[in-house]
């Protein structure tokens, strides 16, 4: 029997010692570096007679922001101003994100198309939208809107109750009744009741090869129940129609050309790439897994939704985070074009307090938190999808 010790090894030769060395260097490298700057900058505004920390939100904002989703005055604080641009920026990153998903998504399905015509067209969308910097796009939609389109007095009556003009959309809504209120209720919980039923299709599938129609019976419920609940509660009919009124309309609900036009910038550029990311998703799929589902009978819808598109997800979904995320970010080019987003907010903010550290730190944390929001959801998401091994 060996008793021989082992060997021991030096300290500068053993690679498990050596990397917890360079670890602990790291950290002081980086905690002294942070010192000096932190110190140094403190000291800058020291004596240059700055203020620093946040106390300035609770401060009055003394300025008015052209839109809002929640009551807002130039009274009001600092802190509820730039909550006013935190709303409007999810505001248009969420619509953003659903419409460029489904735009996206289209036009990918539509590049594969065996119709000559459609896949040019998609082609084409593709390569026009992907060629023009975002920032351009914006501009020329917000000269759109004020240089083109005519004065309220002249503008466009594209239904009854809808106008376009340079002042934006301008379209009727229904006067407030608690009807609406039970109608969203409704269709809540038809939500609720498509997810178990999908649950039940899908085991019913399973066990007796037989399909269930979801897509209709989904349809119905999301219609038919809100429709049955307004009924029910009495059936409101009343419109609070836009009327022109001196050199503007009063009335109804008006979506301003600065959010149009950034909504209709974000949402066709990205949907470019998104469209490519699908197309990329589904090529990745095997023709055989095709010509397979076509062999035992399925229908090309079927084919799509039940063969392809689940497979083509697991290949879709990273990217597609990655265009999200572009597309949140992209929303703060919104200042150029005076929509009151959280950047413009914060811009606003620093030059009248000069709490430039402290608007700027703002506006990275604001958008960290969104860029790890979606990312955590996506993740999410991902994993759910993902193939088990069995």
């Amino acid at each position: 029997m060996d008793t021989t010790a082992p060997e021991k090894i030096p300290f500068l030769r053993d690679p498990a010692k050596l990397a917890i060395l360079y670890q602990f260097l790291t950290v002081v490298g980086v905690g002294l570096l942070s010192y000096y700057l932190i110190g140094n900058t403190l000291a800058n505004l020291e004596r240059q007679s700055i203020s620093t920390g946040f106390g300035f939100l609770e401060r009055e904002a003394a300025f008015e922001i052209g839109e809002t989703l929640i009551r807002y005055g130039a009274a009001d604080s600092y802190g509820r101003a730039l909550t006013v641009g935190f709303l409007n920026t999810l505001t248009v990153a969420f619509i953003g994100i659903v419409l460029t998903v489904l735009l996206g998504t289209f036009l990918g399905i539509a590049r594969l198309s065996s119709n000559w015509l459609v896949a040019k067209l998609s082609s084409w969308y593709i390569e026009f939208f992907q060629d023009i910097p975002i920032l351009l796009q914006l501009f020329f939609w917000y000269a759109f809107f004020y240089e083109i389109l005519p004065s309220p007095r002249e503008a466009l009556n594209l239904m009854p109750g809808v106008f376009v003009c340079n002042r934006g959309l301008i379209f009727g809504v229904p006067h407030w009744h608690d009807a609406f209120k039970y109608a969203a209720a409704a269709f809540i919980v038809a939500w609720v009741l498509i997810f178990f039923i999908r649950r039940w299709a899908e085991q019913r599938q399973a066990a007796t090869g037989r399909i269930f129609p979801l897509i209709r019976c989904s349809l119905a419920l999301l219609i038919g129940l809100p429709l049955l609940a307004w009924w029910l509660s009495g059936a409101p009919t009343a419109m609070n129609v836009p009327q022109l009124t001196g050199f503007n309309f009063k009335g109804g609900i008006s979506i301003s050309p600065e959010f149009t036009a950034l909504l209709l910038g974000l949402v066709l550029y990205t949907a470019a790439f998104v469209a490519e990311v699908v197309r990329a998703g589904i090529q990745s799929v095997g023709k055989g897994q095709r010509e397979a589902a076509m062999s035992i009978g399925l229908k090309p819808a079927h084919v799509l939704n039940q063969v392809i598109l689940p497979q083509a997800l697991r290949v879709i979904v990273p990217p597609l985070t990655s265009q999200m995320l572009n597309l949140t970010k992209n929303s703060s080019l919104a200042v150029a074009i005076g929509y009151p987003d959280f950047v413009s907010v914060a811009g606003t903010t620093i030059n009248q307090t000069g709490q430039a550290i402290e608007g700027v730190a703002l506006i990275m944390i604001v958008y960290l938190v969104f860029s790890l929001s979606t990312s955590a959801f996506m993740n999410w998401y991902n994993k759910k999808i993902a193939i088990v091994e069995r």
